[in-house]
């Protein structure tokens, strides 16, 4: 297959990015888009020119690492697909495609395709964790959970926090990998105890990154590789509410004596 590619390079976050045309003559129907992209870059380094940057790791639609936009999707046409797992077959023969990174203003670039999505990391921190003792694993299965809180908790745990709902959103809102995040552990028994405390805290801290507020567009729920629904978000809504409205300052460890 020939495969005509216009790709932003950009040299670092400070640098102006533009795009530079490349063709490649040697492609695979078989090959994963990454994989191409590999074959460009082996041409580039044998070129003596700077390969291509774009981030990557398990290659099996799991890790959440990566994703960048192709012809202005995020992870490229295939509904329900993440970039590692589209395939060539997928485009024409001679067919051209643009490839830019993410654009968000919390996602800044670091260079060509690959942006910095460290913000999400900050606020799993905020508060996207466990932090009472709730038992080894043998006691978690006797902690009875009802079957549609369990199966709702799988389903937003699917949440591989790769970004594309953000880069989907016209107002770059992250809430549906905050909403995601915050109903797989709320739906628990072993979330339920900071609920509260975990809504109010990634809520807040999904604004202080910089993330845009959600208008109900369902763009993050219709380009999600992971099919996370929008109901969630809904839900994140309704505890952070419920949750401002019971909170009162916490108790401090200890005391004067």
């Amino acid at each position: 297959m020939r495969i005509i590619l216009n790709i932003w390079r950009q040299k670092n976050a400070s640098s102006p990015g533009k795009m530079v045309r490349y063709e490649l003559d040697n492609v695979n129907e078989h090959m994963s888009f990454l994989e191409m992209l590999d074959v460009l870059n082996e041409e580039l380094t044998r070129r003596g020119e700077d390969p291509v940057t774009f981030e990557h790791d398990c290659r099996e639609g799991i890790c959440g690492c990566c994703g960048f936009m192709i012809n202005g999707i995020p992870h490229g046409p295939e509904r329900g697909t993440t970039v590692c797992q589209l395939h060539m077959r997928h485009f024409r023969d001679g067919e051209e495609l643009w490839l830019e990174p993410f654009r968000a203003k919390a996602f800044p670039v670091i260079k060509d395709l690959m942006v910095d999505r460290s913000a999400f990391d900050r606020i799993i921190s905020s508060g996207g964790y466990i932090s009472i003792n709730t038992g080894s694993a043998p006691e978690a299965n006797s902690i009875p959970v009802k079957k549609q809180d369990a199966d709702r908790a799988m389903d937003a745990a699917a949440c591989i926090g790769c970004g594309a709902c953000v880069a989907a959103c016209p107002n770059a809102s992250a809430s549906l990998f905050v909403a995601a995040k915050i109903a797989h552990l709320g739906l628990l028994p072993q979330g339920e105890p900071e609920r509260d405390r975990r809504a109010i805290r990634m809520v807040l801290k999904m604004t202080d990154e910089g993330f845009g507020y959600c208008t109900n567009t369902g763009e993050c729920e219709a380009i999600c590789p992971k099919g996370v629904k929008i109901e969630n978000i809904a839900r994140m809504h309704r505890d952070f509410t419920r949750a401002v409205a019971l909170f009162r300052e916490e108790a401090k460890v200890g005391g004067t004596g």
